[in-house]
């Protein structure tokens, strides 16, 4: 989209494929049309400066209205150029859109309509392809590769155009160092062990879990021991047989918010149906184990579910009001702690044991409760203390310290800086390879994707740079802080589910030190970090 300074009612339509010297450009690359124009950033950028009266400029002019708008996107957004008096030119309407004009409107719902059948048909090419690759061909469609293998080069890609592009094929071989871990788990559990034992056993023979075994792509996991859900997911996948397997898993797409459906959808991941997976005709790498281990193993597991004497009860959803749920972690495992209600309380609780394999270097106890009435007056308390007026002053100059501080780093900056180098370089690159005679069309596709990619990192660099000089000043953030009003009160009084927001809005980290006896807080909102601890004192 570009926002034109100086368009008249017989000024001509610029093509989609050049940028007046004196437009700004709005354009969302890397997001899917799907996404409401609210959360696309570039287009929520222009619908808020829309509002803005020295905008700087007076007209907006879509280049493809197809993948501008989605399906009933337009019958949302257009009313707010309206409302704001600025006009919308589209090249296939002829010009600027009359809000009075029926067929305009028609042509536009159409386009939109277009633009969502265009999604589906392209999803539903993609999906169709992709099950016919893993089915007949067997090729990996790629992924990280499962515990126990590694990936190999297989050759150059079948489509000349990403061959052209460096793109190359890659298969699973086995990985010398796990690859025997993979056979004693499914040899271990045929004959008769459950997950947990499993999991010590590895653990005591100090063979590293997957997270530590590839640890650089696993850094936000635990690595200190096995787990039973690593030995299950390990003793589910089939692609230990030899066989390449897909569509175990699809992206659904729910309501964001149901009541706003204007905001759109988000992709969830679930599971689908063994009958719905889809496996290759026949083996297409080496095996860890044979197809009729893996059979056999499915079937003990499903032979213990049905064994149990007490199966486990209907898992409802509560509605309780956790205030803390999210925020509050384990000292020893690091892990986040639960939120659960017994007793009349409601409590946070660590079950690591339940899970992983002890060991020697984590000494953590086979559950650890502490009550949230011990943890949230003390917390409302500090909170409410770093805005008391005998220290409002410190807080407020650490504030606009802090908030000097982020923007000065601003890592958006540097990699803004770096794409667009980047994009240069690689641009000379496609230049020179168009002297040597490769093909012309391919050429101009490289470079069309990469002046792209460069013109939306010289967008987030412009809108970095602009927001590093809009630093608020100390009274500015006293005036804000002054409209909240007595915090304390505030605090004492506000509904649980309130108090959850506003203790996400603070980003609130607590870590309870279980033999100390302590909570210790950590607040990382995005102007502010300061940090507080407390005994805690309860009553069993």
């Amino acid at each position: 989209m570009h926002a034109q300074t100086t368009p008249t009612s017989d000024s001509p339509i610029n093509p989609p494929y050049t940028t007046p010297m004196d437009a700004t450009e709005y354009f969302d690359s890397g997001h899917s049309r799907a996404l409401p124009w609210k959360r696309r950033p570039h287009a929520a950028s222009l619908l808020q400066d829309l509002r803005d009266p020295q905008r700087g400029f007076s007209a907006v002019v879509i280049g493809e209205p197809q993948r501008t708008f989605y399906g009933n996107q337009f019958g949302n957004t257009f009313p707010l150029f309206v409302h704001f008096g600025v006009p919308l030119w589209v090249p296939e309407v002829g010009g600027p859109i009359d809000p009075d004009n029926e067929a305009h409107d028609l042509v536009m719902s159409v386009f939109g309509g277009m633009s969502k059948g265009e999604r589906n048909r392209i999803k539903i090419r993609v999906r169709t392809a992709m099950a016919a690759q893993a089915q007949i061909e067997g090729r990996y469609l790629g992924g990280r590769p499962p515990y126990g293998y590694m990936l190999e080069d297989a050759g150059p890609h079948p489509n000349p155009a990403k061959a052209a592009d460096g793109k190359r094929l890659h298969r699973l071989v086995p990985d010398p160092v796990s690859a025997p871990v993979i056979q004693r788990i499914y040899a271990e559990y045929l004959l008769g062990k459950g997950y947990l034992a499993i999991a010590i056993g590895l653990t005591i023979d100090n063979i590293p879990c997957p997270s530590a075994h590839d640890r650089p792509r696993n850094s936000h996991r635990h690595a200190t021991a096995w787990s039973k859900g690593a030995v299950a997911t390990i003793l589910n996948n089939p692609r230990y047989t030899g066989h390449e397997v897909w569509n175990k898993q699809r992206k659904e797409e729910v309501l964001l918010d149901i009541d706003d459906v204007t905001l759109g959808h988000r992709s969830k991941q679930t599971w689908n149906n063994r009958d719905q997976w889809i496996w290759s005709a026949n083996p297409v790498h080496e095996p860890l184990v044979t197809l009729q281990d893996f059979k056999a193993v499915q079937t003990e597991r499903q032979s213990r579910h049905q064994r149990r004497d007490h199966p486990r009860p209907l898992l409802l959803h509560t509605h309780r009001p956790y205030q803390l749920r999210g925020r509050m972690r384990c000292s020893l495992c690091r892990r986040t702690m639960q939120g659960s209600f017994n007793n009349g309380h409601t409590n946070y609780r660590c079950r690591y044991t339940q899970e992983y394999a002890r060991t020697a270097a984590l000494d953590h106890p086979p559950t650890l409760y502490i009550r949230e009435d011990a943890v949230v007056p003390p917390l409302d308390a500090w909170i409410a203390k770093i805005f008391e007026p005998g220290r409002l002053t410190r807080t407020l100059h650490e504030l606009q310290r802090s908030q000097e501080n982020t923007l000065a780093t601003a890592p958006a900056l540097e990699v803004a800086r770096i794409t667009i180098a980047d994009c240069d370089r690689r641009i000379a690159q496609y230049r020179a390879a168009l002297d040597r005679g490769t093909d012309p069309e391919l050429v101009t596709r490289w470079i069309n994707q990469t002046q792209t990619e460069k013109a939306a990192a010289q967008r987030q660099l412009s809108e970095t740079t602009a927001s590093r000089r809009s630093v608020l000043t100390e009274a500015e953030i006293r005036d804000l802080v002054e409209e909240l009003g007595d915090i304390a009160s505030a605090l004492a009084s506000a509904a649980p589910e309130n108090k959850q927001r506003l203790y996400e809005a603070l980003g609130l980290n607590l870590v309870y030190y279980a033999k100390e006896r302590i909570v210790t807080v950590e607040s990382q909102p995005a102007l502010m970090c300061t940090r507080g601890k407390w005994v805690v004192h309860e009553s069993r």
